[in-house]
């Protein structure tokens, strides 16, 4: 405005007559000129850097990202991690630099959620108290799309059975059932599993007479979660999410053999690295033997 020419005058307005008409001070005009005119600054947090600079910490996060067998970790497992290398720094300072970097995991965007059957917590206390089982598809080029099961610990997150097979029966979805009760109990028999729930959903596999009836048989007692609630059977869902973004999705199988093979595979590495926050981000096998070391030892 202090540029144009006045009609009258044919000379400029000037700087002072416009801020006297405005009711402004001219040094604040000189502040916004001068720093519009300097060049934009990277963000960074006030205060002292601390011993590593941010370049070298970006170098670090990139290396964890890389060593890491899991895809899509966010920044707080990213700042687990490099804690475990011996690299020490805040989590908010790992998740600015991820931001800045394009290193952050794209979470897409939330959509409202309706009211809520489930409330509270399907997190149980100990471990062996109460398992959850779902299933999923997978594609394989020979066979074309199968059917993958899952058996998860509600208190450690350990994926305690795993199998894929052909078709989706209710036969085959008690196969990761079968194992984990062999892993945990010694063997399959009558009441071996006594005082475990089993978390499900209502699908016809989970519902059928002949599940139920081997579950009861096993001593395990059935607990299928709220009709239209997945968050009530969360601990099964929340491990078939992470099985898919680290294999389903990102690796092509031949037959189901060969998923087989790679998801017991995968259910080593998952109970052996994956963090849980939850747990002081130690791996679900670790959370198990640090309780089991921590019970007391039967006279």
């Amino acid at each position: 405005m202090s540029a144009v020419l006045s009609i009258s005058g044919r000379r400029c307005y000037g700087v002072a007559r416009v801020c006297r008409v405005w009711g402004i001070t001219r040094a604040g005009i000189y502040r916004r000129r001068r720093a519009a005119n300097l060049p934009e600054t990277p963000r960074r947090r006030p205060g002292p850097q601390g011993p590593m600079p941010d370049a070298a910490l970006v170098d670090e996060i990139r290396t964890v990202l890389t060593d890491s067998p899991f895809h899509g970790e966010g920044y707080r497992k990213v700042w687990a991690r490099l804690r475990h290398t011996g690299v020490r720094t805040s989590k908010e300072r790992v998740r600015r630099l991820m931001r800045e970097n394009g290193l952050s995991a794209d979470t897409g965007r939330a959509t409202p959620r309706g009211p809520r059957a489930h409330d509270g917590t399907i997190i149980s206390e100990t471990v062996d108290t109460m398992w959850g089982t779902d299933m999923t598809a997978a594609v394989t080029t020979v066979h074309g799309q199968v059917a993958v099961f899952v058996a998860v610990d509600h208190c450690s997150a350990e994926c305690v059975g795993i199998h894929a097979s052909l078709r989706g029966t209710r036969h085959e979805a008690l196969e990761p059932v079968r194992q984990g009760v062999t892993a945990r109990f010694g063997a399959v028999g009558k009441d071996v599993a006594v005082g475990l729930s089993l978390r499900h959903d209502h699908g016809s596999q989970y519902t059928s007479h002949d599940f139920q009836s081997e579950i009861r048989w096993l001593g395990i007692s059935s607990s299928p979660a709220f009709i239209r609630a997945p968050e009530g059977n969360g601990c099964a869902e929340r491990f078939i999410r992470t099985l898919k973004e680290n294999l389903l999705w990102v690796r092509t199988f031949d037959t189901v053999e060969d998923l087989r093979e790679a998801l017991i595979a995968f259910r080593k590495t998952y109970n052996e690295q994956w963090l849980i926050e939850r747990h002081g981000h130690r791996s679900p096998a670790q959370f198990r033997r640090d309780q089991m070391d921590s019970q007391p030892v039967a006279a």
